[in-house]
């Protein structure tokens, strides 16, 4: 990969486990969450991808790290306290997260609660209020009323405005290929206004940001990985050079 994008200071330098965690908890049996004690987890670049195999802790760290930056569970800005049911595990009550400084802006995007963050946006605007309606910083058009992909790209074109830590867990989830590639675009446009991303993802395509650095988290615990070292790359890679022989040998074995 190229040499890492850096800014001056980041919003979150580091993450380690500062308390321990109760021997009866799933947590503690998490490689990944293990791996957090002693010096912790280091962010070396303003992008940054937590990827893995699902059950492996990439959405458990992301959530805690972003509620332990005083982000909603839910999802949203700081300025966000709906809950429509508290799920979220108490791993962030054990993490300490190291700055360089604070961001002017912020958001924690989860796409399995992006539904009730376009809900409550539109309740609150539903009330009224003495300032302009919030859905003018989301460009103007309920969430709802676009498609799931639509609305997604219209959170970041229009409400994420730079100097911000965003946090996003799994952001493809909505995105065709083309439209990824738009995100990427619209991440490397925020990174140049002061901005640092951390991204929970399964997109090879996403993975591929010039500077960024890729964390695989697996049963060995947390480790750096280059883009083209990654089962994601790898995988994808094989499957479109040669889509018949995947196939014939993954459906002969069935």
């Amino acid at each position: 990969m190229d040499v890492p994008l850096t800014m001056d200071g980041r919003y979150v330098d580091s993450v380690r486990l500062s308390r321990p965690i109760g021997a009866d908890s799933y947590l503690s049996h998490l490689p990944a969450v293990q791996a957090l004690a002693g010096d912790g987890l280091h962010f070396t670049s303003d992008v940054t991808f937590l990827v893995g195999e699902n059950g492996t802790g990439k959405s458990t760290l992301l959530e805690a790290i972003a509620v332990a930056c005083g982000f909603n569970p839910e999802a949203g800005t700081r300025n966000f306290t709906f809950s429509t049911r508290a799920t979220h595990s108490p791993l962030w009550q054990s993490l300490t997260v190291a700055r360089k400084r604070y961001p002017k802006d912020g958001f924690f995007l989860r796409a399995e609660s992006f539904y009730n963050v376009a809900t409550n946006i539109d309740e609150i605007d539903e009330e009224g209020g003495l300032g302009a309606p919030i859905i003018a910083s989301y460009g103007g058009v309920s969430l709802h009323a676009q498609s799931h992909g639509e609305s997604f790209l219209a959170l970041v074109q229009n409400r994420f405005s730079g100097r911000g830590l965003y946090i996003l867990d799994e952001p493809e989830a909505a995105l065709s290929p083309s439209r990824q590639l738009t995100l990427m675009a619209e991440i490397h446009a925020l990174v140049r206004r002061d901005s640092q991303f951390i991204i929970a993802t399964h997109s090879p395509i996403l993975m591929a940001m010039p500077g960024s650095v890729i964390f695989e988290l697996s049963d060995r615990g947390i480790s750096p990985v280059p883009y083209r070292e990654t089962e994601h790359y790898q995988l994808t890679r094989s499957f479109l050079e040669n889509p018949e022989r995947m196939l014939r040998y993954l459906l002969d074995e069935q």
